[in-house]
């Protein structure tokens, strides 16, 4: 999957995750930094380590592995 882009705004669900309590998080991307997504759902906002954890973004499927990286890092390629 391309990893070259913008994630804030998009919704995000956790899909996958070692810590089983994240999964199943829905909710908007509202702040991103290399190691971590800020996430709005319904109730609160809940920042979300982005090592072991897979989210779907939009309709496209993402291991967090692969975008520990700062947004302007990825974007640059």
């Amino acid at each position: 999957m391309n990893s070259n882009k913008e994630f804030i705004f998009l919704d995000l669900e956790v899909v996958s995750a070692k810590n089983k309590a994240l999964i199943g998080i829905k909710g908007k991307v509202v702040d991103e930094t290399k190691n971590t997504f800020k996430i709005k759902t319904k109730e609160k906002t809940i920042t979300v380590l982005k090592q072991g954890v897979t989210f779907k973004i939009g309709s496209d499927t993402y291991e967090g592995n692969e975008l520990l990286k700062r947004t302007f890092e990825r974007l640059k390629g």
